[in-house]
């Protein structure tokens, strides 16, 4: 097996990778890459590739979905409405415009959905520990608390770096607005939901929507169970915020297509654990891939072993990362098996492949 295609809920552990040791490249057809032992396929040679970007727009819109239902009070009007309850008062209902929305994490979702929701007339603030370029009239704020202090609307949409654990609790909760909402549609573990649940029954926030959890079941079908079941003005969604048939249909052809270009090109680019090198088709003879440790002198070592050989380089490409190095040369002809070897055996050598 050469390429390995995997979802969210498969893991790529280190006995995996040492199982398969012509394991070339790892394709998550999926967002996040936390199921994969990054470090170690790197060390292996193995490149891994996601699809980042696919289901932004999917998460954006339900995102925008949320807010409008729980400004207009939706969730709770449908319960009333189940229980035989009639109730036409406007009480705790809003439009969303002029309404701030306060973003926590100013990336790819989050600058979109600044975007959107900015169309949709509300005013838009956001706090991110980078520096990140606002989009149209978004205001970037210094502190997380001068976000939560004025908006009506909380939304998180940080990545799943082990800081961020526990990140959002009690003490972020006080300091939001009286009767904001708050939408979780990151990670699971961010937040703390029972602190969430006691802030919705106090009357503080007047409704949430949550899509992860700190624990979720394993498959489609499994019981599943939340402190926040019982709430009124809330939306509970199983992890469904990228799950639209044109989310997955991206991510199918993107993840594809960079397994396609790193397996007869060599290309890394957007590859998640190695040095990114965009190439095109290959024009000459054959492409040699060499994948090593970042040390100096590989390259020199490499052109040496070439030249010695009377290759002609036609074309090389040079990126390093970390402690990885990685260099493609494109040569007028098939080197012999003396200099593929020679080429194999330099110090520090982790994977050479041959493309042609």
């Amino acid at each position: 097996m050469d390429l390995l295609g995997v979802r969210s809920k498969t893991n790529v552990t280190r006995k995996v990778i040492d199982a398969r040791p012509t394991l070339t490249a790892v394709g998550c057809f999926c967002i996040g890459t936390n199921q994969v032992d990054l470090g170690y396929a790197g060390k292996r040679g193995i490149a891994v590739f996601n699809a980042p970007y696919s289901n932004t727009r999917s998460v954006v819109e339900l995102v925008i979905g949320d807010i409008i239902c729980l400004m207009r009070r939706i969730p709770a009007h449908t319960h009333h409405m189940k229980h035989g309850m009639w109730d036409k008062s406007a009480s705790g209902s809003h439009e969303v415009r002029g309404k701030t929305l306060g973003i926590i994490g100013y990336g790819n979702i989050g600058s979109q959905l600044s975007v959107i929701a900015e169309a949709l007339g509300m005013r838009v603030v956001f706090y991110d520990i980078e520096e990140k370029l606002a989009m149209g009239n978004a205001h970037r704020c210094g502190t997380l608390n001068e976000l939560l202090e004025q908006s009506d609307v909380v939304t998180l949409h940080v990545d799943g770096r082990k800081s961020n654990i526990g990140f959002f609790g009690d003490d972020q909760f006080a300091h939001m607005k009286q009767d904001a909402i708050f939408i979780n549609l990151s990670r699971g573990f961010v937040a703390d939901l029972d602190s969430l649940k006691r802030h919705l029954d106090s009357g503080h926030l007047s409704g949430a929507a949550v899509d992860v959890f700190p624990v979720e079941p394993k498959k489609t079908g499994d019981a599943f169970t939340t402190p926040l079941a019982d709430e009124d003005n809330m939306i509970l969604t199983p992890h469904i915020g990228g799950s639209t048939l044109e989310a997955q249909k991206s991510i199918g052809h993107f993840v594809a297509q960079r397994l396609e270009d790193y397996w007869f090109k060599g290309s890394t680019m957007l590859s998640v654990n190695m040095p990114q090198i965009t190439l095109s088709d290959i024009r000459s003879t054959c492409r040699i891939a060499h994948l090593h440790a970042n040390l100096p002198g590989v390259l020199a070592h490499v052109n040496r072993v070439l030249g010695e050989d009377n290759i002609n380089i036609a074309a090389q490409s040079l990126g390093t990362e970390g402690e990885l190095g990685y260099v493609v040369t494109d040569v007028a002809q098939r080197p012999d098996q003396n200099a593929l070897d020679a080429l194999a055996a330099i110090e520090g050598t982790i994977r050479m492949r041959v493309i042609s």
